[in-house]
């Protein structure tokens, strides 16, 4: 690795490649690495048996929460300063602020932080702010914002609300049968649309001081900026004519507003205001994420909420909750991930030799205690029994596939290793008996009451609930999408308001391998017709160098990784061209210092994929595809594993800055403070785990 940390594959990185270790040396400092990585996971597990790390994005969040402040008159807080020191730390070098260290400049992301600056009191003559105006200005001003900007500066009076996106609420009021209704867009676009809508109809302003204003931003009057568009790759006339439509359609809804044309609007409010607040019930805010919790403050302020009112101090309650302090300095998380960070956490320590038992038992419980028993908003054209889990503590309404499929692997790969004895107890889980004694053989632990079913009796319902809601989900190209099913009309991100890049929620290749993984483990296989279709869809968005796009994860490291291990467990033949195809390129871009690496840089330009700075959760996912594919005793995967054994560092962890999850291609990324220290985890495991099971015979590298 160079000082750079990345790993170039030239021949002075290659001579300097650590010498790799003979097998048992490799097993014996395998097994060091585990028992370091246990003990740091115990020792970070909540009380109640989860475990959560912090979810990092860019200065977005804090920018738009001191916009927030800004409206409501606080931005000279001690909140909205401490912020504005957290965004003034990360301003790169070139002057402006990128989505992900590293990055290019994002024109969004610094004229937000700029004028959240400017805002909370910072001198517009100090050179930072100078190198930020020449920056910005330079890669097109204020007037190259996307939509969610331009409303915030409409909310204070640097632009008007003529310059946004028309964002009707009479939308809430078509029916689920209507071509274009708010459940064919996304979830988390929904969320947003709903309160964005009402804020769209009120069209609230907050005048601020013109000193605090950004006109030395703009290059031409707002009038004249140009035309919003998704930053997706949608080319060509069929795109023209559609991104034509609705600029027209978008035209005449802001020409009728102007007009007060608008017979509906108070019934479309009513709908949406008790749509917004049937949804704060059961959730850490509306869709338990930050954007929307942000527009339902000032969606609420709109419709005569107070800011003292019980409503409005639970949405701002919900925002101090993603509030990380340090120092002088306050960052916000878009969100929470307890319920990811800790079925990862299960898998993770369910895969070691001898797994905690106290740990995995209090985290089996927590996670069945948050299983979803009430319908949501993926219920429309789906039939099947409410079930699954969802990502943050509470967000009833939107179970996901993702976070249920993790969950349901989870728990079953913990009961796999309890039911075998290895914890030395031959106790499923810890279950206990009506005076409270632990349970110690397998004849014990059969149900001890009618009305008291076992740990595994509620294993197994929540995870036959989960499957049959899995199947009911699967989109009518055989894959999967996040959180509903077939929402995926390709139209919709031409409209004005979809230039996030995120207004549909089709199949994706890494979560619909995932399921096939998990079906794996439900005893389905090749030759069930889902799985079949499935496997199509897969065979189908496989790219022409072998390997697949990553949604949720930078990028095709991801994606390459989780069909692999999906195609292989469900039981399609190791020796299947698709396969061999992406283990060969998992192949071709490992490093020279054993890692992989790559950059979200690799969402605009695919000739970057799989290339970038060596980071540990990337190198885990590799290795797990590699795994699963057979080449456990690859000279490239015994490679892989000796780099993370190296690595990781005397408390058991892996340091990692790179931002290495995805929230919106092209626009906002994640850091994940905790897969640098799971995936890890997880690959050693299952390497060893697969390594020992291999005839002698078998062990040499090819």
């Amino acid at each position: 690795m160079n000082e750079q940390g990345t790993c170039e594959p030239s021949t002075k990185e290659r001579d300097r490649a650590p010498a790799l270790q003979d097998h048992d040396d490799l097993i014996a400092a395998a097994e060091h690495a585990i028992g370091r990585s246990t003990h740091w996971f115990t020792s970070q597990q909540h009380a109640d048996g989860h475990w959560c790390a912090e979810l990092e994005g860019d200065t977005i969040l804090e920018s738009e929460y001191v916009l927030l402040l800004a409206w409501l008159g606080e931005e000279k807080s001690e909140v909205a300063r401490k912020a504005a020191c957290y965004i003034r730390s990360k301003q790169q070098a070139d002057g402006g602020w990128s989505q992900f260290p590293g990055g290019q400049l994002d024109i969004s992301v610094s004229v937000k932080a700029y004028l959240a600056l400017k805002l909370t009191g910072h001198d517009p003559d100090a050179d930072y702010m100078q190198r930020a105006r020449v920056a910005i200005r330079d890669h097109g001003g204020a007037d190259a914002v996307n939509s969610f900007t331009r409303f915030y500066f409409a909310l204070l009076g640097q632009i008007s609300f003529e310059q946004c996106p028309a964002v009707p609420p009479e939308m809430v009021l078509l029916p689920n049968w209507s071509p274009v209704n708010i459940y064919r867009i996304s979830a988390w676009s929904r969320t947003i649309f709903v309160p964005l809508s009402i804020v769209w109809a009120h069209q609230p302003v907050r005048q601020i001081d013109d000193r605090c204003g950004i006109r030395e931003l703009f290059l031409q009057e707002p009038c004249n900026w140009p035309p919003l568009m998704s930053p997706g790759k949608h080319s060509g006339l069929v795109a023209a004519a559609w991104r034509t439509f609705f600029r027209t359609v978008d035209s005449t809804m802001r020409l009728a507003e102007r007009w007060h044309i608008r017979p509906l609007r108070l019934r479309a409010l009513q709908a949406a205001e008790t749509w917004m607040l049937e949804r704060f019930e059961a959730s850490d805010g509306l869709g338990a994420i930050f954007p929307p919790i942000v527009w339902s403050v000032v969606a609420l302020r709109c419709l005569g909420y107070s800011v003292d009112s019980a409503e409005v101090q639970e949405c701002l309650q919900q925002l101090n909750a993603l509030i990380i302090e340090e120092d002088d300095m306050i960052r916000l998380q878009p969100c929470k991930s307890p319920i990811w960070d800790t079925a990862i956490t299960l898998r993770a320590l369910a895969a070691t030799d001898s797994p905690p038992p106290d740990a995995m038992t209090r985290c089996v419980d927590w996670l069945l205690s948050k299983e979803v028993r009430q319908s949501g908003d993926w219920c429309g054209n789906v039939k099947a029994e409410p079930a699954g889990w969802f990502f943050e503590y509470e967000n009833a309404f939107y179970p996901d596939i993702d976070d249920t499929i993790m969950v349901m692997m989870g728990l079953r790969e913990a009961h796999g290793v309890c039911a075998m004895g290895a914890t030395g107890s031959g106790v499923l889980f810890g279950d206990r008996n009506s005076q409270g004694k632990e349970l110690t053989s397998e004849k014990d632990s059969r149900p001890l009451s009618r009305h008291a079913p076992s740990r595994q009796e509620r294993i197994d319902a929540a995870c036959d609930r989960a499957l049959q809601w899995i199947l009911a989900m699967q989109n009518h190209d055989g894959g999967w999408g996040a959180f509903d099913k077939d929402n995926d009309l390709e139209f919709l991100c031409h409209v004005p308001f979809a230039d996030h890049n995120a207004m549909i929620d089709p199949s994706t290749p890494d979560i619909t391998a995932r399921v096939l993984e998990a079906l794996a483990q439900f005893d389905l296989a090749v030759g069930h017709f889902a799985v079949d279709r499935a496997v199509r869809y897969l065979r189908k968005t496989q790219e022409a160098d072998g390997s697949w796009f990553g949604r949720w994860g930078v990028n095709y490291i991801y994606g390459t990784w989780q069909v692999v291990s999906g195609l292989t467990r469900i039981g399609v033949p190791r020796e299947d061209a698709m396969i061999q195809r992406g283990v060969e390129w998992l192949l071709d871009h490992q490093q020279p210092c054993g890692g992989w690496g790559e950059s979200a840089r690799s969402y605009d330009d695919s000739s970057l994929a799989g290339q970038g700075t060596v980071t540990a959760s990337q190198t885990a996912w590799a290795l797990l595809g590699l795994i699963d594919a057979g080449l456990e005793s690859h000279r490239a995967v015994r490679r892989g594993i000796q780099f993370l054994i190296d690595q990781q560092q005397a408390d058991g962890t892996w340091h990692e800055t790179e931002f290495t999850g995805t929230g919106f291609p092209r626009v906002f990324y994640l850091r994940y403070h905790m897969y640098p220290m799971y995936f890890p985890l997880l690959a050693i495991a299952r390497w060893k785990q697969a390594f020992l099971s291999l005839p002698s015979s078998l062990t040499s590298p090819p």
